[in-house]
C-alpha cells in the first residue's frame, strides 16, 4: 500500500481560492458601479434643480422690474411676450413630459402682490414628474 501523501490532498485548493476571490472581486465591482448609477442619477437630479431654480430667480427678477404689470405674469391673464418667452426657454431648458397634454407646463400665479412661480420637469425614463416652487413677494411700484 502506498502512503497517501498531504500534497495529494491538496490538490485543487488554489483553484478553488481563485474562484472564490474572483467571486469576491466580482461582487465589489458590482457595488461599486451602483454606487456609480447612483451618484451620476443625483448629479443629473442637481442639474436639473439648479436649473428650476435660475429659471423661476429669472422670472421673479422680470417681474420685479416690471411691478406695474404683475398681473399679465399669471397663466390666466396672460398675453405678456416676456411670460411666453420665459415658458419658451424653460421648456427648451428642462427635460419636458412628451405627453399630451405634456404635465411639465411651468405656470405662474399671481394673488395680489404675491407670485407663485412653479417649474417642472420629467427626466427622459422616470415615471414622476419633479418640480420646482418659488414664492416671492412683489412689492407695489409706487
Amino acid at each position: 500500500m502506498r502512503p497517501v501523501s498531504s500534497a495529494s490532498k491538496q490538490q485543487g485548493m488554489l483553484l478553488l481560492e481563485a474562484l472564490v476571490g474572483i467571486l469576491i472581486f466580482s461582487i465589489g465591482i458590482l457595488a461599486m458601479l451602483g454606487m456609480q448609477s447612483v451618484g451620476m442619477r443625483n448629479t443629473i437630479d442637481s442639474k436639473y434643480r439648479s436649473e428650476a431654480a435660475y429659471l423661476a430667480n429669472q422670472i421673479v427678477g422680470t417681474m420685479w422690474v416690471d411691478r406695474a404689470n404683475i398681473a399679465t405674469y399669471d397663466d390666466a391673464g396672460g398675453g405678456n411676450a416676456r411670460l411666453t418667452a420665459w415658458q419658451n426657454q424653460v421648456t427648451t431648458t428642462l427635460p419636458m413630459d412628451p405627453a399630451s397634454p405634456p404635465s411639465t407646463v411651468p405656470s405662474i400665479t399671481i394673488a395680489g402682490r404675491q407670485a407663485t412661480v412653479i417649474v417642472r420637469w420629467k427626466r427622459p425614463g422616470d415615471t414622476t414628474v419633479s418640480s420646482f416652487t418659488m414664492v416671492a413677494q412683489i412689492n407695489d411700484p409706487t
